[in-house]
């Protein structure tokens, strides 16, 4: 691609009052108005009179602005441009949204919490984000936490984490199912040096109580997570609300006994078409094979905390680097084991374990808020900070329902959070206004056009809004 003209014969001005750059929020706030987000937040918080009046208003110009791309409370700006007035209402300056987010406590962050886990339930409603499941099948409850890292003294609560990183710690619950991407379903911000199962429990119960708000047949619920959750509290949170679990587990005695009972003629090979990369070894690894044993988790607490399954080993040649110097006599491997109270009449071994490797949707989910709202922590408030985490996750659910509703073919329905704003959000338009109206005039030609096209027909249909 060249430029058609010399250098001279192009000028830019800044004069135009009936441009925005982000036309997509038009369909995606009405889709938030219509599952109740500023209502909700106008109902629940309790932000004090000087800082937070009109609670509703600023809680949708924060997510409308996180859904436009903003990183920071200074992006906030993105959101009074050209003729964004002309479309909105209650469109606040970023002083003023930090003022109110600093104004924040645990306790109105806890309150925000309940407005999120409600937010998704009407959007669930009107878009079905996260489809029931019926008979044997499974919804899927995710768990993993990551380091956002920070620079400098200021941030309340930052500190060096298991990753060597200086930040805070957010642990994050997904939903998803075999035909829907994840949406997020309880958050919670932690100080950097806390260890990953503190406040796992709760995140586990909040989770689970809002996928129940979400109504639908769910099939059976499978909370997945890796090691650092292999605790008694969080699996048995899990198995009180009626869900399975599937869990990594350490290495301890009890689980090495339990590998070296298992009979050499259990091992079945498994298809591992994708190379893995060991660190350990240094090596690329493509060959496992699986195996399972009977298993009582935490037997060493009381009987009546004992809980019975089954350990699932999936083990890979050990590749000894020094094997041409150093050959061994026998052929040694590395076992990974997960716990799971799945029957095996429900989900074979075979299954459980590609079942259990599919835990890692939840970093993706990671990847994505840290390309986008959790790319920085703007404020050294920690509650303040908290309260930015819980609005980051309502605009991802926000965004993810709206590329659902607008996708038919399912293209966008599992599409990152920056190509959704690149195609549906960050779209340009002029407006005019005739008989008390206004019309959005878009780019001719725009590659994305159907897909916008459906997202705001179906947003400002009457309600309910309904996916196909």
């Amino acid at each position: 691609m060249q430029l058609k003209h010399v250098p001279a014969a192009v000028s830019a001005v800044f004069d135009d009052p009936n441009l925005v750059s982000a036309a997509g929020l038009v369909p995606v706030m009405r889709l938030a108005q219509a599952a109740g987000l500023g209502e909700l937040a106008r109902q629940r918080l309790t932000v004090p009179t000087d800082k937070g009046a009109n609670a509703g208003a600023k809680v949708a110009s924060l997510v409308a602005g996180m859904v436009a791309g903003a990183d920071s409370i200074d992006d906030m700006n993105l959101l009074r441009h050209g003729g964004m007035r002309r479309l909105f209402g209650q469109v606040y300056a970023p002083s003023t949204l930090g003022s109110f987010l600093r104004a924040f406590t645990f306790g109105h962050v806890r309150q925000l919490d309940a407005v999120a886990s409600r937010f998704l339930a009407g959007l669930s409603q009107r878009a079905g984000i996260v489809p029931p499941v019926g008979g044997h099948g499974f919804t899927f409850v995710d768990l993993d936490d990551t380091i956002i890292e920070v620079h400098g003294y200021a941030k309340q609560g930052a500190g060096f984490g298991y990753s060597g990183v200086r930040g805070l710690n957010a642990l994050l619950a997904t939903v998803s199912t075999a035909w829907s991407a994840p949406v997020i379903v309880a958050q919670r911000l932690r100080r950097g040096a806390a260890g990953s199962p503190r406040g796992a429990a709760r995140i586990v119960g909040d989770a689970l109580a809002t996928l129940r708000r979400l109504g639908g047949q769910r099939g059976r619920v499978l909370v997945r997570a890796d090691s650092a959750f292999y605790g008694h509290a969080t699996i048995g949170t899990a198995i009180k609300a009626g869900a399975d679990v599937s869990v990594t587990v350490r290495m301890d005695p009890a689980v090495k006994r339990a590998i070296a009972a298992i009979d050499e003629t259990a091992w079945t090979t498994i298809e591992y078409p994708d190379a893995v990369f060991d660190e350990p070894s240094g090596r690329w690894i493509s060959r496992a094979e699986v195996a399972e044993v009977d298993f009582t988790a935490f037997s060493s607490r009381r009987k009546s905390e004992h809980i019975t399954g089954r350990l699932i080993v999936r083990r890979i040649p050990d590749l000894n680097p020094n094997k041409a110097q150093q050959p061994t006599l026998f052929d040694t491997h590395r076992h990974h084991a997960f716990f799971t109270t799945v029957d095996r009449a429900v989900m074979d071994k075979v299954t459980a374990d590609k079942t259990h490797r599919a835990h890692a949707i939840i970093e993706q989910v990671h990847a994505d808020l840290k390309n986008g709202p959790l790319a920085h922590l703007p404020s050294g408030v920690f509650a303040a900070n908290a309260a930015w985490l819980v609005l980051a996750a309502i605009a991802f659910n926000l965004t993810r329902t709206a590329a659902a509703l607008a996708d038919s073919g399912g293209r966008l329905r599992n599409a990152t959070t920056a190509t959704i704003r690149r195609t549906l959000i960050d779209v340009p338009a002029r407006l005019a206004r005739s008989a008390r109206r206004v019309r959005l005039h878009l780019p001719d030609a725009w590659p994305w056009q159907q897909a916008f096209t459906r997202l705001f027909a179906i947003a400002h249909a009457p309600p309910p809004l309904t996916s196909a």
